[in-house]
């Protein structure tokens, strides 16, 4: 049981989460997916699936590597669309999440992202809106719209227009100049940031030669990239005064306290989640004894230590 002394609460932009453990976007569906494992409650909240305003099959198949210290994904964004997710999963949802969500947004044009966004801001369960602009999978959208400064501040600007909810972006490591970029994106309203979405890579079929992704390409994420999202945090941090949600190969109690330390208000977990569905569980029911250790009994109290 969770030691009372120990406080895991967060705020994000008024958002209230009991705890800072978020499973990351495409790792948890909708958060039906996890119910023969645990409690979905137990999550602080949890993004969910990118959602595009229409449809998408996603990328052909294969769509997925593995590679030492994680894997590679290549779906594109496979999705029902805003308006079955509303329509046929979220009252589905309601009668077994009792907090809120965050929505992934992905889109192909400012105005996409702006529609999908405006359609969850009216819907009771979506606490903050998570814009997709760095999704490495998609040809037109995405990261095309989260490496130019300009572009991803007139899809924030766009987007902030319709919305009332707080509007968080997430980021691409493949952005050339990130201060530049989260720096813009906070001028033009976003509310928090998330740090960050996969790193680009790719797997070769040693037999053949050939790529093993039909797309060729795909996101890297799992434990090995944790070290560099960690000096990405660590280097936006004194650089904004918006939220940050670190994003990129927690496994661990002690990777949620270590990228919280870089500057992370709270933290999503997303490859750990594949490889063990209990894993947010596990982490949850360590980090007090963790905190504990520490000689800390707010968990809020560590964001930033780094620097102190």
């Amino acid at each position: 049981m969770e030691d009372a002394a120990i406080s895991l609460s967060v705020t994000l932009s008024g958002f209230e989460l009991d705890n800072p453990l978020i499973p990351a976007s495409g790792t948890f569906g909708y958060g039906l997916d996890y119910l023969d494992f645990f409690d979905v409650n137990e999550v602080g909240s949890f993004a969910a699936k990118g959602t595009t305003l229409h449809p998408r099959n996603g990328n052909p198949q294969p769509r997925i590597a593995e590679c030492a210290g994680g894997m590679l994904n290549a779906v594109g964004l496979q999705n029902p669309g805003v308006h079955a997710v509303i329509r046929d999963i979220f009252p589905a949802l309601r009668n077994v999440y009792h907090k809120k969500l965050i929505a992934n947004v992905g889109g192909f044009s400012t105005e996409e992202y702006a529609e999908c966004a405006r359609l969850f801001d009216a819907e009771e369960i979506v606490g903050i809106i998570e814009l997709n602009i760095s999704c490495p999978n998609v040809h037109g959208g995405g990261m095309s719209f989260g490496t130019d400064p300009r572009t991803a501040a007139s899809v924030v600007e766009t987007v902030k227009r319709c919305v009332k909810k707080p509007v968080y972006v997430k980021c691409t490591p493949q952005c050339p100049d990130l201060v530049t970029m989260c720096r813009a994106l906070e001028e033009a309203g976003a509310d928090g940031l998330v740090l960050l979405n996969t790193f680009l890579g790719m797997r070769l079929d040693r037999r053949t030669g050939k790529p093993i992704l039909a797309n060729v390409t795909g996101g890297v994420s799992g434990a090995g990239i944790f070290p560099l999202v960690l000096q990405r945090i660590y280097e936006v941090y004194p650089k904004v005064s918006v939220p940050i949600i670190g994003c990129g190969g927690v496994s661990c109690a002690e990777d949620v306290i270590e990228m919280m330390s870089a500057g992370a208000s709270a933290v999503e977990i997303g490859t750990q989640n594949l490889i063990d569905p209990l894993t947010i569980v596990k982490i949850r029911r360590e980090l007090p004894e963790r905190l504990r250790e520490l000689g800390v009994s707010d968990i809020r109290t560590i964001t930033g230590r780094a620097f102190r």
